[in-house]
């Protein structure tokens, strides 16, 4: 077993809740921690790489708390998302910081370096990359990382075409880490399922904006608890990497949706990151979850019905236990 699957091994759920652009901070993180499944933030989230440590810090902090108050619960571990693409600016302070604090999985998106990866492996944290297809996945795994997110069609936020069981059974034919599975998954049966077709943990993200800990406005929690799949847009518009974004935030935002509808997807040009944040603050993404999505539940209550349903999944899942056998070995002895 390698060094990420004996770590996720440990997760009561088998679950990271994705870092979700201007959406995810600590506290949304360390209420999925507590709950045993792996929360996590985008460093590009705090303005500053000196707003990222005070972030840090209060992982950190409260991570400890966590474990004291709960000595006999397993504290999940977290996640930062760091951008490896040169309209970054900031990705080594933010790795400095990152090595400096020890963060245990390191996320990372459009880019995969060796250097980077040896960086997290020196203080024996791990790295996972997003993928949308296998030439970007080929390129991660010969950089060396831990395991791979394989983004399917209907994820929300940066998403592929690609349907699961096509992108995972390829991805296996030449990697052997973790595979985290991403893509419209909303409940504990979703996570079972994403086990079945091969994964080894799920990927969640749209699900948890509609949290109490998330930071989404209640507008924008309300919207997805309103909309269905087919308000869902895939478009490279917004930030020149394609994505999915929810139809009626494009409209008040002034974008014609049927026409961006027409328009090829292209992902040609990555905009410049604070172009990007002025735009998801007012244009919402979401995956094709959102079906399934009417109510703004907490963590835990959320999480501790995700269990129950996983549990429930896995269990039809698994092989009879051979109690006729028992019973037979019984009816003898009474013989």
């Amino acid at each position: 077993m390698t060094d990420s699957k004996k770590l996720f091994s440990k997760l009561e759920l088998p679950l990271v809740v994705a870092p979700m652009f201007l959406i995810s901070n600590p506290k949304l993180a360390l209420a999925c921690c507590k709950e045993g499944i792996a929360g996590s933030f985008p460093a590009l989230n705090q303005r500053t790489s000196a707003g990222f440590e005070d972030w840090l810090n209060e992982m950190d902090e409260g991570l400890a708390k966590l474990k004291k108050e709960n000595p006999d619960k397993e504290i999940a571990p977290y996640a930062v998302n760091l951008i490896v693409h040169k309209s970054n600016p900031r990705l080594k302070d933010d790795l400095d910081l990152c090595i400096k604090h020890k963060v245990p999985i390191i996320i990372t998106s459009l880019g995969a370096v060796p250097e980077l990866v040896d960086a997290v492996h020196s203080y024996g944290g791990i790295v996972i990359h997003d993928v949308t297809n296998i030439r970007h996945a080929k390129k991660a795994a010969g950089a060396g990382v831990d395991g791979l997110i394989a983004v399917t069609k209907g994820a929300g936020g940066h998403a592929g075409t690609m349907d699961p069981l096509s992108l995972i059974s390829e991805i296996r034919e030449f990697f052997d880490g973790t595979i985290a599975l991403a893509g419209g998954l909303t409940n504990g049966t979703d996570i079972s399922n994403a086990k079945a077709m091969g994964a080894d943990i799920a990927y969640m993200g749209t699900r948890f904006i509609n949290t109490e800990e998330s930071a989404a406005s209640q507008e924008y929690k309300d919207m997805i608890c309103s909309v269905t799949a087919s308000d869902i847009v895939y478009t490279d518009a917004i930030s020149g990497i394609p994505a999915n974004f929810i139809a009626q935030s494009l409209e008040n935002a002034g974008y014609d949706v049927d026409e961006l509808k027409k328009t090829p997807v292209t992902g040609a040009k990555i905009k410049p990151l604070n172009d990007e944040a002025k735009s998801w603050s007012t244009i919402w993404s979401a995956g094709y979850g959102v079906d399934n999505i009417d109510d703004i539940p907490s963590v835990a209550k959320l999480a501790t019905g995700m269990k129950q349903d996983y549990a429930i999944a896995e269990q039809k899942l698994s092989p009879a236990q051979p109690k006729t056998k028992q019973k037979t070995i019984n009816r003898h002895k009474k013989l």
